[in-house]
C-alpha cells in the first residue's frame, strides 16, 4: 500500500508546526466542513456614478485600475480547496509539486495596485462619528454603524451620485466615501459581510500622499491572513480580495479553469480582465471533494509556473514594471495590524529560477488591532515597519548551482501530501472487519488436537483477541440517544457531513416510548443492514423519514470506551434485544457477525 495511504505527512514537523490545527487534520479525519462563504462584495461597485474630476482623483490615489475590474463570479469550492493546501507557517500553498504563493508580482500583474511605497499604516478607530465628519462631512446613523465599521450599504446611498456643480470640498468627501467602499469590498473585504472599517478614510485625506501608499502590498497582506484564518479546522467563511486568489489559480493551475471565449493576445491590464464575463466548460457538480482530489493529484503538466512570460512589458504601466523585482523580496507586508512575512524563495520556479531548499522560516507574532480607539499602530510595529523598508535590499538572489531533486526529497518530508483519504474511512472499516472476521472464523474452525500447551494458548489468545476486537468494533457504532428538546443541537452539529442513504437500509420499525423523565422517545429498530460492515454507503447521520418525523439516527464513534467489553462498556436498554442473537454474556460470536443480515438491532433515537 502507497505510504501516504496511511501517513499523509508531514514525516518532519519542524516546518507545519501547526498541522493539528489545519483543515486537513479535520478533513483527514472525516470531519467535512464544506464550501467556505466567501466575502467579496463587487457586485455594486457599478452603482456608483463618478464624475471626472472624481475618477481624477481616484487615479491620483492609486486606484485607477483598481476600480475598472468587473465582478467575477466566485469559485466557493475551488477557493475552499486550495484553502485547505494553504499553511499559514510559510505563507504558501503546499502542492504535491512543491510550494507556490501569491507573490507581489501576481498582484502587479493582476490588480494593478502599486506593489512598492509607504506602508498601509494609521491609527485604529472604535467610533465611526468623528472621523466619518471629519472627511465625509456625515455622520452615520446608529443601525450604519458597529464599533469602528461602518455599513457599505449607507455609503453608497449617501454617496454614490455626486451633486452637479458641487464645490471641490464636496466632490473630495464624495471621492473617499468611493474609495472607502472600493477597498470595502474588494481588497479589504471582511467577514462581517457588509461593513468597512473607518481607519482607512485619513489615508484619503490627501488623494496624491494616498498614491504613495503600497495599496497592493497591503492587498496581499490582508489576503495572506485571510488565507491563514480560514485554513484553520474551526472556520467556515473567508474574506479578503477573493478575485485575485481565483485569477491566480486560474493563470497557474489547469485545476477548474474556465475556458476562455476570447483570444489571450487580447488581455488587456490588468489581466484579471482575462477572466471577465462568462465562461465554457463544465462547472456543476464540482464540490470541495472534487476539487480536492485534483489538487491531491496535481502532475508538474497543470502547473504554469510563469503564466507572465509572454506578456509584452509594453502593456504595464511604468510604477508596476519598474517594480515587479519585489516579487522576489523576502520581506514583511503591512496593512495596519496585519504583518504577514513574502516568503518567494520558497517558490522561486514561479520567477524561472530553481527552486533550493529554503530557509527555516522565523515564527512571528501575528498582532491584532487594538481595542482603544487612536491607537497608531507604527509604534508597535516597528520591526514589521524596519522589514518593509529594507525590501529592496531583500530581493532573494538567483543560484544557478542548484539540484532540485535535493529540494522534492526534502519537500516530501516536510509537507502535508494529501488532504483527502485515498481510501475513504468507511473503506477501511469495512476491510478491516471482514479481516477481523476472517481471523476469528479461522481461529473458531482450527482443531487443537496433537497441539502442546504453549500452541493451544497461542490459538486460545488470537481467537478471543479476534473476537474481542469485533464486539469493540460493534460497540463502537453505538447509536446516541437524542430527544426532541436535543433536535436543534444536533442538526446544527450535522450541519455539512455525510448522511447514511436509506436506500438498500431495509424497512425500520419505529416505536415510540416514555423516558424516565416523561419524554417520548422514538425507537428505531433495523434489520442488520445498518450492516456497518458490508454497507458502503455507511456514514453518518440517518434523517428523518418524512415531515412529521421529528427523530434522527446518529452514529456516535467515541461513545464507548474501547477498553471495556460489549457486556460491561455499553448500556444494552438503548437496543431491542433479540435472545436468539447474543448469550448470556452477551458477547457475539463470529457465526452470528458474518450472518449480520439474520440479526435485527434496535436503535435509541
Amino acid at each position: 500500500m502507497d505510504f501516504y495511504a496511511t501517513n499523509p505527512g508531514p514525516i518532519d514537523d519542524s516546518v507545519l508546526y501547526d498541522q493539528e490545527k489545519h483543515v486537513s487534520s479535520a478533513v483527514w479525519e472525516g470531519q467535512e466542513r464544506g464550501a467556505l462563504r466567501c466575502h467579496e462584495h463587487t457586485s455594486k461597485l457599478d452603482q456608483w456614478t463618478l464624475t471626472p474630476k472624481q475618477i481624477e482623483l481616484v487615479k491620483k490615489a492609486g486606484f485607477s485600475y483598481l476600480r475598472l475590474i468587473p465582478a467575477i463570479s466566485l469559485d466557493n469550492p475551488l477557493i475552499s480547496a486550495l484553502v485547505e493546501r494553504w499553511r499559514r507557517e510559510t505563507n504558501t500553498f503546499h502542492f504535491t509539486v512543491g510550494e507556490m504563493s501569491i507573490t507581489l508580482e501576481d498582484v502587479g500583474y493582476l490588480l494593478g495596485l502599486p506593489i512598492d511605497g509607504d506602508p498601509v499604516i494609521g491609527v485604529t478607530y472604535t467610533t465611526c462619528d468623528a472621523v466619518c465628519s471629519k472627511y465625509l462631512g456625515r455622520t452615520p446613523d446608529s443601525g450604519s454603524t458597529s464599533g469602528g465599521m461602518v455599513k457599505l450599504s449607507w455609503l453608497k446611498e449617501t454617496f454614490s451620485k455626486c451633486p452637479e456643480g458641487a464645490p471641490l470640498d464636496e466632490i473630495e468627501r464624495h471621492t473617499r466615501a468611493y474609495l472607502l467602499y472600493l477597498v470595502g469590498s474588494t481588497v479589504f473585504s471582511t467577514t462581517t459581510g457588509n461593513k468597512v472599517p473607518v481607519m482607512y478614510l485619513p489615508l484619503f485625506e490627501n488623494f496624491d500622499q494616498a498614491g504613495r501608499y503600497a495599496w497592493g502590498a497591503a492587498a496581499l497582506s490582508f489576503l495572506y491572513r485571510a488565507l491563514g484564518n480560514a485554513s484553520l479546522r474551526s472556520q467556515s467563511t473567508i474574506s479578503g480580495c477573493l478575485t485575485l486568489l481565483q485569477c491566480w489559480s486560474y493563470f497557474r493551475l489547469n485545476i477548474g479553469r474556465p475556458k476562455l471565449n476570447h483570444d489571450p493576445r487580447h488581455d488587456r491590464f490588468p489581466f484579471v480582465f482575462r477572466w471577465k464575463g462568462k465562461h465554457t466548460g463544465p462547472t456543476t457538480n464540482r464540490d470541495v471533494a472534487f476539487y480536492r482530489k485534483a489538487l491531491d493529484s496535481l502532475k508538474p503538466s497543470e502547473v504554469e509556473w510563469c503564466p507572465y512570460v509572454n506578456i509584452s512589458d509594453g502593456m504595464l504601466p511604468e510604477d508596476i514594471r519598474n517594480n515587479l523585482i519585489l516579487g522576489r523580496s523576502n520581506t514583511m507586508l503591512i496593512c495596519f495590524d496585519k504583518a504577514e512575512r513574502h516568503l518567494p524563495d520558497r517558490c522561486l520556479r514561479q520567477f524561472g529560477i530553481r527552486q533550493p531548499i529554503p530557509l527555516d522560516v522565523q515564527q512571528w507574532e501575528r498582532k491584532s488591532r487594538g481595542v482603544d480607539g487612536g491607537v497608531d499602530l507604527s509604534a508597535k510595529m516597528e520591526t514589521e515597519l524596519s522589514e518593509w523598508s529594507d525590501r529592496h535590499l531583500r530581493v532573494v538572489d538567483v543560484d544557478e548551482d542548484v539540484e532540485e531533486t535535493e529540494y522534492l526529497h526534502w519537500y516530501l518530508k516536510i509537507t502535508r501530501k494529501l488532504v483527502g483519504r485515498p481510501i475513504p474511512i468507511s473503506s477501511e472499516f469495512q476491510r478491516m472487519n471482514a479481516a477481523l472476521r476472517d481471523i476469528a472464523n479461522v481461529a473458531d474452525m482450527l482443531s487443537t488436537h496433537g497441539m502442546d500447551d504453549q500452541q493451544m494458548h497461542a490459538v486460545t489468545r488470537i481467537r478471543y483477541l479476534a473476537h474481542e476486537c469485533l464486539r469493540d468494533q460493534i460497540g463502537s457504532m453505538m447509536i446516541a440517544d437524542v430527544t426532541d428538546s436535543e433536535q436543534n443541537e444536533v442538526d446544527k452539529k450535522i450541519r455539512g457531513k455525510e448522511r447514511i442513504r436509506r436506500k438498500g437500509m431495509g424497512m425500520g420499525v419505529k416505536r415510540r416510548r416514555k423516558d424516565d423523565s416523561g419524554q417520548f422517545l422514538t425507537e428505531f429498530c433495523l434489520p442488520s443492514p445498518i450492516n456497518m460492515v458490508e454497507n458502503n454507503d455507511v456514514e453518518i447521520c440517518l434523517p428523518p423519514g418524512d415531515a412529521d418525523d421529528d427523530s434522527q439516527l446518529c452514529y456516535m464513534p467515541t461513545k464507548v470506551d474501547q477498553t471495556h467489553s460489549l457486556s460491561n462498556g455499553i448500556d444494552d436498554s438503548a437496543f431491542c434485544q433479540e435472545p436468539a442473537d447474543a448469550n448470556a454474556d452477551g458477547l457475539v460470536s463470529s457465526a452470528d457477525i458474518a450472518q449480520q443480515n439474520e440479526n435485527v438491532y434496535s436503535v435509541l433515537v
